[in-house]
């Protein structure tokens, strides 16, 4: 409805206003404020993308490092006593943009490498890791992501390492991995076009797939006998042999095929890299 301000002019309420006017009646806990947002939507004041959003700031402010860090044993590290000969090929595969380093086991991470520091390699200039080494950063697994994140902003960092009440290493977390539960997951270097095929072979060995691709395309396309009567796509049955949602990195092996996440948030699984289980005596590029 529009109303007359002091001189007389209709003015209609713009959209911070009427939702103001929503938000006055002061929720009292996070339920009755969800409830607002809400009904807001419901009532055009904020789209589906807003509403979301809103609610992932809440989430924030709620949850602690170790819900979403990347685990230990699926940390992707170089080693200072390995050469950049032998490292180099593993940045590549990996595509990470940093890296912790470590000296001897990862409960001795003595820096982070960027992966374009190597263009000094690369480029045959004297190279020495140690001098390109950037100090890490250690946070505790109960620091709340809303702190991270300021934390983040405040020194210009992009990853930490997390460590438990003993001062162990158990996990990194990304400002990546903190933003995707604000605006949902951030594209990288393991995406689809949307024009492309659901299943993207790698090699004579390895398929990178969607986890929305139908079961039964799947076994079409790769001679697989999957059925499709407790689940229709093969995401959904790796969610189910997981037993929760997996993180990257992790395997999965499902009759006679490996699968293992590419790419994975808090949300949802988005892509996974399938290989056939060799025949007995043969080794699998996954172990």
């Amino acid at each position: 409805m529009d109303v007359s301000d002091s001189s007389g002019n209709n003015h209609k309420p713009t959209l911070l206003e009427r939702l103001s006017l929503m938000l006055l009646r002061e929720p009292e806990d996070r339920e009755q404020l969800i409830s607002l947002l809400y009904s807001a939507y419901q009532r055009n004041l904020l789209d589906a993308e807003a509403l979301a959003m809103m609610e992932g700031v809440i989430q924030v402010s709620e949850t602690q490092v170790r819900d979403i860090m990347i685990p230990r044993a699926q940390m992707d590290v170089i080693d200072i006593s390995q050469p950049p000969d032998q490292f180099v090929p593993f940045v590549i595969e990996t595509a990470h943009s940093r890296f912790p380093v470590t000296d001897g086991d990862k409960d001795n991470i003595i820096g982070i490498l960027l992966a374009k520091d190597l263009l000094r390699y690369y480029a045959g200039e004297e190279f020495d890791v140690r001098d390109m080494l950037r100090p890490a950063v250690f946070v505790p697994e109960s620091k709340r992501l809303n702190v991270l994140l300021r934390d983040f902003r405040s020194n210009h960092n992009h990853l930490a390492l997390v460590v438990d009440e003993y001062g162990g290493v158990c996990g990194m977390v990304t400002i990546e991995d903190v933003l995707e539960q604000i605006v949902g997951d951030i594209a990288d270097e393991f995406d689809f076009d949307e024009d492309e095929d659901n299943i993207i072979p790698q090699d004579d060995t390895h398929w990178r797939v969607k986890a929305d691709t139908e079961i039964a395309d799947f076994n079409q396309v790769l001679g697989a006998e999957f059925s499709d009567e407790d689940y229709d796509t093969v995401g959904g049955m790796v969610l189910k042999a997981a037993g929760q949602l997996p993180k990257r990195g992790e395997q999965f092996t499902i009759g006679k095929w490996k699968f293992q996440v590419l790419r994975a948030d808090s949300r949802r699984l988005y892509s996974l890299l399938a290989e056939k289980v060799p025949e007995a005596g043969e080794q699998t590029a996954l172990d």
